[in-house]
């Protein structure tokens, strides 16, 4: 039996579908991979868990040619291996492979499709709705099973698409790599990384994006050093904006109090030091960061969005905030700082609730969806 993934990148294949390879693998599955080679980019990430890799153009644009290259390369990949199964995921990726594969499917290949967050959603843009809405109910016609990662998500595809519609609990978090220390241990990793014990520490975890909004955690900073001088706000992630946000680190005068870590390997390291976690994102779809702070009972400020709703509910597993409310975030950061009650309380709830997120419970509703039994 084989299987084909398929997205635009292939580093979203090593991000968020080793689980589901390993449960393939343990099925006796062959797993192929076709996606657009992008790991050059992404320092330490290797696709080297499948059985063959295609290096398949897809571009992320709908307006990019380079998409009918990827529409050949992809028909000749599908044509030659005679896939049982094929699994496409983004918004690109699962038009492009979903074209490909009609011809598949009528000969008994089933195509499933995992939408890793709609474009469309309450309080989306109406545009997003014009556009996108009309795009995923026609190509569900062509999709066997679609497999969402939020509530909501699920219950509009559920009553209005086409297709099989399935819910899991995104694609699963490590729990082996993101989980509470003691205190012993929280010393010795700070002292590893240069950060002294009584030291406060905010962990802001994204691609340096507009999107990802690091600017309004930089700006609360300046209040919150008023109370806590020797705070670090560490900013890990790369990307596009990174000159933008050194230049109002450097306005602020927070230099000495805002770190930016860049891309690293080994960010469950930091999650474990981390005194408060903070995402500013405008959209999201189901944050992995968020699951991550939550399993090693790190607190989480967050922005109201879809995938921050998914997992927090204000007061009790986490805060949420509006977008762009520097005043009311730096209110949140400060009170979790200072309220060890608010703070406990929030720890055992937030770790209780992510507990269906991780991977071992994913794998579960993956065996499900796929119609494989526990042996």
């Amino acid at each position: 039996m084989k299987i084909l993934l398929t997205a635009t990148v292939q580093s979203h294949i090593c991000q968020f579908h080793k689980p589901l390879v390993e449960v393939l693998h343990e099925y006796g599955y062959e797993v192929h991979v076709a996606a657009r080679n992008n790991l050059a980019e992404k320092n330490g990430l290797k696709l080297d868990f499948v059985e063959k890799v295609y290096d398949v153009p897809f571009a992320r644009s709908p307006k990019s040619k380079d998409n009918v290259r990827a529409y050949k390369e992809l028909k000749n990949v599908i044509e030659k291996e005679q896939y049982d199964v094929i699994h496409c995921n983004t918004p690109m990726g699962g038009i492009v492979t979903r074209l490909v594969a009609k011809k598949a499917r009528k000969k008994g290949t089933k195509v499933y499709y995992t939408a890793h967050g709609f474009h469309f959603y309450k309080g989306a843009p109406e545009k997003n709705w014009i556009v996108f809405y009309p795009i995923e109910k026609f190509f569900s016609r062509f999709t066997d099973k679609l497999i969402t990662i939020t509530q909501e998500d699920y219950e509009l595809a559920k009553r209005k698409f086409h297709c099989e519609v399935e819910r899991i609990h995104g694609v699963g978090v490590d729990g082996n790599r993101y989980y509470a220390v003691s205190k012993e241990e929280n010393n010795q990793i700070r002292k590893d990384l240069s950060y002294s014990e009584e030291q406060k520490i905010i962990l802001c975890v994204g691609e340096l994006l507009p999107n990802k909004n690091q600017k309004m955690i930089i700006s609360a900073m300046r209040g919150i050093v008023k109370q806590y001088a020797e705070v670090k706000l560490l900013l890990a992630g790369n990307g596009p904006e990174k000159d933008n946000l050194e230049e109002l680190i450097k306005q602020y005068h927070l230099e000495n109090n805002v770190e930016m870590l860049g891309y690293v390997t080994n960010l469950q390291e930091y999650q474990k030091i981390a005194d408060v976690c903070v995402t500013c994102s405008k959209r999201e779809g189901l944050p992995l960061n968020v699951v991550e702070a939550m399993l090693a009972e790190t607190p989480v400020v967050a922005t109201k969005n879809r995938g921050h709703r998914e997992l927090l509910r204000d007061g009790e597993t986490g805060f949420l905030i509006d977008v762009d409310d520097v005043v009311t975030l730096e209110k949140r950061v400060l009170e979790l700082l200072s309220n060890e009650k608010a703070y406990e309380r929030i720890q055992l709830n937030a770790k209780n609730y992510a507990k269906a997120y991780t991977f071992d419970h994913v794998k579960q509703e993956l065996m499900k969806v796929y119609g494989l039994r526990n042996e």
